[in-house]
Formats: structure tokens, sequence, C-alpha cells
């Protein structure tokens, strides 16, 4: 569970990333409830900031010592290692489809997270 300035750091970190990306507070909050179904590209760039942001990926690149170390202690060390073999090596066309592929994976696994 994130405390409350952890829950205030990613809203600012998604904040952040809808001004950048010019994404809508209504696609953001959609992308952050699993709906996947929005074709628009900066969607896409949206959800590779968040991450980058967040040090999970940097240039496309997954920082696994970064997801262990913010995911490990909420959700369980195995577990984070288990949904980062499922979705670590995905690749997209370009570093914003990387960055939502990941998402996209990290968010259908999230039962194990």
């Amino acid at each position: 569970e994130l405390s409350g300035p952890q829950i205030a750091e990613v809203r600012a970190r998604a904040k952040a990333c809808a001004e950048q990306e010019g994404v809508s507070k209504e696609q953001a909050i959609a992308l952050r409830a699993g709906v996947f179904t929005d074709s628009d590209p900066k969607i896409k760039c949206f959800a590779n900031c968040f991450l980058e942001k967040s040090g999970f990926l940097v240039n496309g690149q997954v920082q696994p010592d970064v997801v262990l170390a913010k995911l490990g202690p909420i959700a369980g060390e195995q577990t984070v290692k288990d949904v980062q073999a499922k979705c670590d090596s995905i690749k997209g066309a370009d570093n914003c489809e990387t960055g939502y592929e990941i998402y996209k994976c990290y968010y259908n696994n999230r039962a194990q997270i």
C-alpha cells in the first residue's frame, strides 16, 4: 500500500507527464484504470514518460533494480521478479510504444503486484 506522500508523488508525476505529452486528465485516468483502447499515440508517450519519471525506464530500457527497490517492499520481491520476467524484455517500435507495452504488461499482471 502506498503512503500519502507516495500517492502525492505519483499524482505529480502523472500530471507533469500529461502536460508534457498533451494528454487530457480523462485519458490519464483511463490508462491508470487499465483502459487500453485509446489509440492516441500521445497516450503511449504519456505511459513512457510516467515510467521514466518513476525511474523504471531509461531510454527504453527497464531498470530492474529500481523496479525491484520500489515495488518489492509493496508487493514482495519474488512476486515482482516474476512479473519482471514476463514484462521487462518487451520492446516496441520506439520508446513511447515500449513504455506503453511495459506499462500494460505490469498492469495486466497487477494481481501479482
